[in-house]
This record gives structure tokens, sequence and C-alpha cells, in this order.
């Protein structure tokens, strides 16, 4: 299949602000394409653009073989986006919400109801249909949401940061229904700063930060990056910024850095360093209450990239 979704050096300046700096890719007809970074990478911008909500300030991209440029009309009847806020109307219920959204995307009669329906049982809420979104939970809001934006059965699916505060029930509910999409025919643009969400949906991933893609590949492409890098996972306490300097100047230790709960640190032979890296903290006062050894993920390649933690 060829590409559906084709991103061509667009930049975005606000003021003195690059938030996103001429930035490059493509998607093939099918795949789930994920855009991982930090907040403030410029995923939500990106997504804007290609969405035709702001204006590039240069460059160009196309959907569905549509410029956003030269025809954003068309673009936006081959896209369904699920925004990082909840685009709904409080005092309404689910089923009033989605009724509202499909006339904007110009369905009517049945094919209005048949929409509706569909959507209310992607989302798991055809017995709550009737409730006001009010009374939803935070997860239940986030799946009336997705199920908005898929209502007119979009080529094309944007969807941003769609899993933040909620539940982990919830959470898989909405993973689970992006693979479900996905096998329906639906090309799908995720973005997230959860490194273990784009590892579990994604076909390809860009790794962003500053604005800029840093990497771009499968999850296997992108672990090679770091190579034979095993990855060290101490969970400790009182980690001043002296013992953090300690840690990255001791021998055999390519990279280091605090991440949730302690430090993640990279090194080729975690044989040879492990009982020093122990030996550091602790001297230091450190309380080290958990020591882990593996495989790259998609953190440790930010951090060989980067040099800092994902969630910074």
């Amino acid at each position: 299949m060829g590409d559906i979704v084709t991103v061509d050096g667009l930049a975005k300046r606000f003021g003195d602000l690059v938030a996103v700096d001429h930035v490059s890719f493509s998607i093939a007809e099918g795949e789930i394409f994920g855009l991982l970074g930090p907040n403030g990478a410029g995923k939500t911008t990106t997504i804007s653009m290609i969405s035709c909500l702001i204006d590039p300030t240069e460059g160009d991209a196309s959907v569905a073989g549509s410029s956003i440029r030269s025809e954003p009309l068309a673009v936006k009847r081959a896209l369904g986006v699920v925004p990082q806020e909840i685009a709904l109307y409080p005092t309404l219920s689910a089923a009033e919400n989605l009724a509202f959204w499909g006339r904007m995307y110009g369905l009517s009669g049945a094919e209005l109801k048949h929409a509706v329906d569909d959507a209310l049982e992607l989302a798991g809420l055809a017995d709550r249909a009737k409730e006001r979104v009010e009374e939803y939970s935070g997860g239940m809001k986030r799946r009336i949401n997705i199920a908005a934006g898929v209502l007119h059965k979009p080529q094309v699916l944007l969807m941003d940061e769609p899993t933040v505060g909620i539940d982990p029930q919830s959470r898989n509910h909405i993973l689970e229904t992006v693979k479900e999409l996905n096998e329906a025919g639906v090309t799908v643009l995720y973005t997230s700063h959860y490194m273990e969400e784009v590892e579990f949906l994604c076909d390809r991933i860009a790794i962003m930060d500053h604005g800029r893609i840093i990497a771009m590949g499968t999850l296997n492409e992108l672990r090679d990056v770091v190579g034979g890098m095993d990855v060290i996972t101490v969970s400790v306490e009182n980690v001043s910024d002296d013992v953090l300097e300690q840690v990255r100047a001791s021998e055999g230790i390519t990279k280091a850095d605090r991440s949730d709960g302690g430090l993640t640190v990279l090194t080729a032979s975690s044989g040879s360093v492990l009982g020093k890296l122990v030996a550091t903290l602790e001297s230091e006062g450190a309380h080290v209450t958990s020591v882990t050894v593996a495989e790259p993920d998609l953190e440790s390649v930010f951090l060989h990239l980067t040099g800092k933690s994902l969630r910074d």
C-alpha cells in the first residue's frame, strides 16, 4: 500500500518560539504510526497543522492526496481527530453529543442513528448512552471522545495523548480500541509520552524532542540505536545532582539520568558496573531498594539520544 499521510518540512513558529522545526515523515495506509516525546516536544502542534487547525509557518502535508494548504476541506473529510482535551458538551448525554458531532460531519437520518449506535458500542458505553457526560468518569469521557472522532468512518485517525489522566482499565480499553479500529482499516497517527503505549501499538515510531524528529523506525530499528547496551533501572531515594554527576562520570556508564522512582543507566557491561553503581549511590546516602537489568526500550533510546529521561 502507498502512503496516505505525507509530512514535508512542516515548521511552526510562535514569535521567537520554534514549536515544530521542519518535521518530515510519511505514514503508509493501514499503519499505526507513533509520535513519541515528552510534553512540549511539538507533538500537538504537529497534529494541529495536519488537521488544519493551525497554519504551518513553512512546509506542507497531505492526507489521502489532499494538501493541508490548498485543500483543507478535503483533508478534514478524510480525517477523524481525537484531541487531547475532551471535546464534549458536559450537560448533554453521550448519545446527544455523538448525534451533534455526527451532524457536523454531514450525517443525518438512519445513517446518523447507525453511526451513533456503532460508536457507542465501540466505546463500550451503549448501556449508558442516555447519561449526561458530566456524570461520566474521566476514562468514560475519553472513550466517548474517541467515539466522536470515528463517527464518519475516517480514513485516517489522529489521536493526541488519548489516555492522559485515566484509570488503567479505561486505558487498556482505549488501546484495544485503537487496535480494533486499525484492524478495520483505519490508519492511525498516535501521539504519546508513554513509551509502553507506542511499543504496544505502533508499527513505526518517530521520537520528537524540541520540535524535531531525532529518530524514526520500527521498534527493533530504534532499539538498534542503543546497540548492545544494557539498561539498569535503580529504585533509589535521595539522588542529588552531585550523586548523579558521580554516576555519570563512572567508568563503563554511557548515560544516566533520573527516571520515575530512581535512575536509568545505560552501559555496555552491566556485570562490571552494577556493584560499583550501587556502592556509589549508598556511599552518598542514597537508599537503594531494587535494581533491574533489561534490554533497551524506547526510554533508553531517548536517553541515549538526548542524555535525559523521556518524561523530563
